[in-house]
């Protein structure tokens, strides 16, 4: 199974927890948005909001909700220090987040007011809420046996039925963030949100500084494969990237991602195992992702579908 990595972990579940909201407002569609105008920068909660001129230190601005430069330095202040470069580097991310968390605790209480004996701590609180969005999914036996024919290399021969239960949970947990994903990516479809358009093209420039997104902005297809040293399915791919390099040389763009060295990089893109496979178009879109050890031949077989030969 793919290997989960502890601090991609918990910045993914910190991501996953706090992410989800509701609204009541459709954006002016005449006023230009943070998608429309920097594409790829936003991962869902902000894609849609509108970018405007703000009072001096405010940064983002919804309805009584307002974040400032200051806010945003103590949200960094949350995480662990080595990871404060990074943040500062995607201050956006830390928007993004900071905006979630305000909003899904303010979902959270509005939900609880319809349930009995909610949980009193906040944390708490959005975790049963999270719980309550996804308490009917489930994972049907051919999607077990699917997932486990497709990934069956990185299993080390252990038998379907010995796996079966561990493959479950894993197959739930996918789908159970899904859910929650959706719902992080219309966010800004149905909440009237502004951003400061000064501060936000300073950051565009600075989160777009590094190699997936370069690789996306280059005109050509891309394949990033986010891994880790001694994950076993990850030391299998390399090979394959490096032969996929010597084969594609100027028609495919072949990025790898160290999760433990780029922890924010991988939560921007929702790794919360690995490894994981993306593959984006000439246009830099999301076209596709695998997780788990990826075959070189079905590799080659999704490539020719973006008609990259």
């Amino acid at each position: 199974m793919p290997r989960f990595v502890s601090s991609i972990k918990y910045l993914s579940w910190f991501l996953v927890v706090w992410l989800i909201s509701i609204s009541c407002a459709v954006p002016d569609s005449n006023q230009q948005t943070i998608e429309k105008t920097y594409p790829g920068l936003s991962f869902g909660p902000l894609s849609s909001a509108k970018m405007a001129i703000l009072p001096k230190g405010t940064i983002l601005k919804s309805n009584d909700l307002i974040v400032t430069q200051k806010d945003l330095e103590a949200e960094i202040r949350k995480f662990p220090s080595d990871l404060w470069p990074q943040l500062k580097k995607n201050l956006f991310y830390v928007l993004e987040n900071k905006f979630a968390q305000s909003m899904i605790a303010r979902e959270a209480q509005s939900w609880a007011k319809n349930v009995k004996n909610p949980p009193k701590e906040e944390r708490a609180l959005v975790t049963a809420y999270f719980d309550s969005l996804t308490k009917d999914t489930n994972v049907t036996d051919d999607e077990l046996q699917d997932f486990y024919a497709k990934n069956k290399d990185m299993m080390g021969g252990t038998p379907f039925e010995e796996i079966k239960s561990q493959l479950r949970d894993y197959l739930l947990q996918e789908k159970r963030s899904q859910i929650v994903q959706t719902r992080i990516n219309s966010l800004s479809d149905r909440y009237d949100v502004e951003v400061d358009r000064e501060w936000i093209a300073k950051q565009y420039s600075a989160a777009t500084d590094n190699p997936v997104d370069k690789a996306r902005k280059s005109g050509k297809p891309s394949l990033v494969d986010f891994g880790a040293d001694g994950c076993r399915p990850c030391d299998m791919m390399t090979p394959i990237l490096e032969s996929l390099k010597k084969e594609y040389a100027g028609k495919l763009n072949v990025v790898f991602v160290h999760v433990r060295k780029e922890q924010i990089l991988a939560a921007r893109y929702k790794i919360q195992s690995i490894p994981v496979q993306v593959f984006f178009d000439k246009d830099g879109n999301e076209v596709f992702r695998h997780v788990g050890f990826f075959p070189k031949d079905q590799i080659t077989m999704k490539l020719a579908e973006m008609g990259v030969k």
